[in-house]
């Protein structure tokens, strides 16, 4: 497992799906789980940089990611905000698309492209997003 902190700020998305994606390469992955194992950490950090930390400029997201039982686990760790994934309910994607409120897709996604998503909050030890994708 391997582990790199970053400022949690937008304009650090890209190296975060840089040292996800070179993970995933070096373990294996096609080019299309790769991307899609990419996507699924933008949205995870990017959730984590509008709601915990609500674009404030003090925050770090500490990434790891590594190989574990032919799994590929990404773990992302924050100070900010707790958020509740378990009461976010599913989009409706057949409604019009001007009835949709903006927004609101990413952790739909992060369950579509990973096999597992989990979330913890501990008073005093912060927030813990756990992705899981299952090689092959």
């Amino acid at each position: 497992m391997q582990t790199m902190i970053f400022p949690a700020q937008f304009e650090f998305l890209d190296e975060i799906r840089r040292f996800v994606g070179e993970l995933a390469r070096k373990s294996g992955f096609s080019d299309k789980e790769i991307y899609s194992i990419q996507l699924a950490a933008d949205e995870a950090a990017s959730n984590i940089i509008e709601h915990a930390y609500q674009d404030s400029s003090g925050g770090m997201l500490e990434c790891s990611c590594g190989m574990e039982a032919g799994r590929l686990v990404i773990s992302m760790h924050d100070d900010g905000k707790p958020f509740d994934i378990s009461r976010v309910k599913e989009p409706n994607l057949k409604a019009d698309l001007s009835d949709r409120q903006i927004g609101g897709l990413g952790i739909y996604l992060m369950r579509k492209l990973m096999d597992e998503v989990h979330y913890e909050s501990k008073p005093g030890r912060g927030n813990l997003l756990t992705m899981i994708k299952r090689k092959g």
